[in-house]
């Protein structure tokens, strides 16, 4: 993947918000300027896709522990965790604007570019990029609500300063934009050559766009039902169909700037001593005998020394598996581990003693490589929403059962996609799924049981910010939320995260007006739109 142009990383750098020195050194940079006419545009869709997936920090410190499926004692943890705003870690509040409107321009000049050579001949390059920025603006908007839509990714047009659009404007837009963008693919037309999520394979990108039209449909379940249904419908039988389709990312170990980024911070010595399984979510796959409990997580070797050594494998047996409930401290005080309820004690002695040594972290092998895969978007996650459709009484062929039962043996099959350890036996998956079918009985069981899947699929697969923004719509599972000291949230989950702080200065107008618009302000607390 190459980045090797001094134009291009101005134009990046500007589209949006300023570029500072660190996102510029980010950059490779070239002594010679290449003709716009000779450059690849291709290259700039891998970098788009590279950035997207690769966001490591950014949804641990928050959404993977809001959303209990993590949880931690580390002091910065305590953002999510806790609902505590630490220090300098706030920003990662509005890493997801920053991020995402620096990936959109990428997208925008691979567009440009592949335009500029031959139209035609890039069509396909075209409208992959169209599904890129909305897979991109999607997470933006859905994070903090009213965002720039029609503005965004402008500065060689003149507009600077980009108006917040509504998120009802923006969903309007993103469905039939998204719409147009698969129906303009042609497999027939020249593949994209440097596609790090199909390798250029036109009718898997078709299913992609498709799968994310129905998961922006039933993000609208609650504020405009007879809208969700008429987009979910126009996607059943054209999304994925098994876990080949999966939309993943493989990193790159040997490159540190293409490794995975999540592996890489919970490698971080605090971060590997300290995160561990919520109890939330232990709770939940032992409470079914789920077969992912002893796969998924391992009880490190005892003694500090062993549980800071990456090198050593833990105990995997279900058994002995144990999720750290949220909202404990190491910190010697009420909030401290060693004094709940239920401390099951630590490991080692004296200087080696491990206070957490007895909870269930994330398996090393599984989800700790630094060339592991990421996963974007998934056949568990579509099989899944189509059964919400379908207990909700839609046009969906099939029934609400059997999408159900296909969504949760995917989920499962998808862990040996992570490493070859997660693999799961077919026998286990298909005993383990017929012996805990949808609950149909009324719909309330039903969106439960699905939601809960979700929720699971979503976590084990690390894909935590899908994991929040569902929660957010369903309501499923049901989480007790912690009431740490301090909290700034009246002890509920946070709704939403709080907008870039340098758009207060920088772009002033547009922000206030956007934050007129929430109910409360740019709080935690404050909904978005189809957050009703």
């Amino acid at each position: 993947m190459k980045n090797n142009l001094i134009y291009i990383a101005f134009i990046i750098c500007f589209c949006f918000i300023g570029c500072s020195k660190a996102q510029l050194d980010e950059i490779n940079t070239d002594t010679t300027k290449i003709p716009e006419k000779d450059y690849d545009p291709n290259e700039l869709l891998s970098t788009a896709q590279l950035k997207y997936a690769n966001i490591g920090y950014y949804q641990l410190v928050y959404q993977s522990t809001m959303m209990q499926l993590l949880a931690s004692t580390y002091f910065y943890y305590n953002n999510g965790d806790k609902y505590i705003n630490v220090a300098n870690f706030t920003d990662y509040q509005g890493r997801i604007f920053e991020e995402g409107y620096l990936q959109l321009s990428v997208v925008r000049e691979m567009q440009r570019l592949a335009s500029l050579k031959n139209q035609e001949t890039n069509s396909n390059l075209i409208n992959i990029g169209d599904i890129m920025a909305i897979l991109i603006l999607q997470r933006i908007t859905d994070t903090y609500g009213d965002v720039p839509y029609f503005d965004a990714a402008k500065a060689m047009q003149g507009i600077k300063y980009p108006r917040y659009d509504k998120q009802e404007d923006i969903y309007d837009a993103m469905l039939t934009d998204l719409e147009k963008a698969i129906q303009n693919l042609d497999p027939q037309k020249p593949k994209p050559t440097a596609d790090l999520f199909y390798k250029g394979d036109i009718l898997k990108w078709k299913k992609l766009g498709y799968a994310i039209l129905l998961r922006m449909a039933m993000r609208l379940t609650k504020v405009n039902p007879e809208k969700a249904k008429m987009w979910a419908e126009k996607c059943a039988g054209n999304t994925f169909t098994d876990i080949s389709d999966n939309a993943i990312i493989v990193t790159d170990a040997s490159s540190f700037n293409s490794q995975n980024g999540t592996s890489l911070a919970l490698r971080t010595f605090s971060d590997y001593r300290e995160v561990r399984w919520s109890k939330t979510l232990i709770d939940q796959l032992r409470k079914t005998n789920d077969p992912r409990l002893g796969v998924i997580g391992e009880v490190p070797q005892p003694g500090l020394a062993n549980n800071a050594d990456q090198k050593l494998s833990g105990n995997s047996d279900p058994a002995v598996q144990l999720g750290l409930p949220n909202g404990l401290d190491l910190q010697e005080g009420p909030t401290d581990v060693r004094n709940s309820i239920g401390y099951p004690g630590g490991t080692g002695t004296g200087a080696d003693f491990a206070p957490l040594g007895k909870y269930s972290r994330p398996k090393t092998a599984l989800y700790l490589k630094l060339g592991g895969p990421i996963f974007i978007m998934t056949y568990a996650e579509t099989e899944l929403l189509l059964a919400e459709a379908k207990a909700r009484g839609w046009n969906i062929p099939g029934t609400a059962t059997t999408h159900y039962a296909n969504g949760v043996t995917a989920a499962l099959q998808s862990l040996a996609q992570l490493d070859p350890t997660g693999k799961i036996p077919q026998g286990t998956i298909e005993s383990y799924v017929s012996q805990n079918p949808l609950d149909e009985s009324n719909m309330q069981n039903s969106l439960n049981g699905i939601n809960t899947q979700y929720w699971l699929a979503t976590g084990t697969n690390f894909n935590f910010i899908e994991s929040w923004l569902n929660w957010k719509r369903s309501g499923y599972p049901v989480l007790t939320p912690v009431n740490y000291p301090g909290n700034t949230t009246n002890a509920t989950i946070p709704r939403r995260m709080i907008y870039l702080s340098t758009e207060i200065l920088n772009n002033t107008s547009n922000y206030k007006e956007a934050v007129s618009r929430l109910n409360g302000g740019d709080i935690l607390t404050a909904r978005v739109w189809w957050d009703k």
